[in-house]
């Protein structure tokens, strides 16, 4: 028996010993003990109950690094506040013809600025009220309207109204949430718009004189308006990125084709067909008038509503996702600059072989036509010579 062996028998010996020595000093104690260490473990469970959990803001739009900044929020009502109303951005197509978006909209929209305002729309399935923003660069946003009224909409107005260029085949969507409170300045906090109080603008002629009645406050229409800028760009924008997409995803196979083969794997025509796509991307992404890297000049002279549109603009990541969709377009210009000079090349080379060819083919068509004659040129004028040249030594010698 070892040193630990006898060590852990005396332990359990003295650990009995104490024991019976303490029931027989204290016969009741053990019950009233256990007693007290069961209700206290049941007020424990009782105060571990898991809390109600708090809302939370939406992880689906760009802003969800910043999302804790709106919990004060969302997690502490007050009765000046309105309920969380959803904010939805729909992008049916790369562009819309705004003149011809003038006959399908429903009675009482006007354009305001860079966007037709649809101050009240219902939906037909819901009864929700809402107001509607639609850019010219193929999306509209919705205050106070969801997912789906949002698709209905687009199916029931813009889909026969003929305005819609190049629409896409999947929408493209974002989403955002706002409040309404009148003791409040109107701000983005995390992914939250607050729409409350806004400063004077700069001039007078900014806000139109006569509006027709909307589902939400007059005061902050313009405020909406900015907002609703900022989020159509960064949805338009998520087009471009996802088709953009798509394409480095056709593109991919070409490098490891050309390190596999030496060869490009694209014929001439598809490969400038590629490029075409590639410059058209980039057209629409600097080239447009709704351009995604400028401020628009209806901001100029107002500072407040710059304010409004460059925060939104700045949380959505706008300029430096441009930047990297130029960089990823620079990139694949560059790849297919690459290619285009190897297939020049073999077909240079190409045009060598054939020139080459054709010359040889040219020489044997030569020597085949006219190889008699020139033989005859080189060798068979001898003979005749020399039969002249004996007969005349012999004429000599009779």
């Amino acid at each position: 028996m070892n040193v630990f062996q006898v060590a852990s028998r005396q332990f359990r010996r003295n650990a009995a010993a104490a024991s019976r020595s303490v029931r027989s000093q204290h016969p009741q104690r053990p019950a009233a003990l256990s007693s007290r260490i069961l209700s206290r473990g049941f007020a424990e469970v009782r105060h571990a109950q898991p809390e109600i959990p708090k809302p939370k803001p939406k992880e689906s739009t760009a802003l969800r690094r910043a999302a804790s900044a709106s919990l004060p929020i969302r997690a502490n009502p007050n009765p000046t506040r309105s309920d969380i109303q959803p904010i939805f951005t729909y992008a049916t197509a790369e562009r819309y013809l705004m003149q011809g978006l003038r006959g399908s909209l429903p009675k009482g929209a006007v354009l305001l600025h860079d966007a037709w305002w649809v101050p009240k729309w219902t939906d037909s399935q819901t009864g929700k009220d809402g107001e509607i923003f639609l850019f010219a660069n193929g999306s509209f946003v919705c205050w106070g309207l969801g997912e789906d009224e949002a698709r209905r909409f687009a199916e029931t107005v813009l889909a026969h109204s003929g305005a819609e260029l190049a629409p896409l085949k999947e929408p493209e969507a974002e989403d955002l949430e706002f409040v309404t409170d009148p003791e409040e300045n109107t701000r983005l906090q995390g992914d939250l718009i607050v729409l409350g109080r806004t400063p004077p603008l700069s001039s007078e002629d900014t806000m139109p004189l006569e509006l027709p009645s909307s589902v939400l406050p007059k005061e902050t229409v313009l405020a909406r308006y900015a907002f609703s800028q900022a989020l159509s760009r960064s949805t338009a924008l998520s087009v471009l990125e996802s088709s953009l997409e798509e394409y480095l995803t056709s593109i991919a196979p070409l490098p490891r084709a050309l390190q596999r083969t030496g060869k490009p794997g694209l014929g001439r025509r598809a490969l400038v067909m590629k490029l075409g796509e590639l410059l058209r991307f980039r057209q629409g992404l600097n080239l447009n008038r709704e351009n995604f890297s400028d401020t628009p000049d209806f901001y100029w002279s107002e500072p407040v509503l710059e304010a409004y549109f460059n925060s939104l603009s700045n949380a959505l990541e706008i300029r430096s996702r441009t930047r990297s969709v130029n960089d990823k377009i620079t990139y694949a210009a560059e790849m297919q600059s690459v290619l285009r000079e190897l297939l020049t090349e073999t077909s240079a080379h190409r045009m060598e072989l054939i020139i080459i060819a054709l010359i040889a083919v040219e020489v044997v068509i030569c020597l085949i036509r006219d190889g008699p004659e020139l033989w005859e040129m080189a060798f068979g004028q001898e003979e005749p010579k020399a039969k002249e040249e004996s007969e005349i030594l012999s004429a000599e010698t009779q």
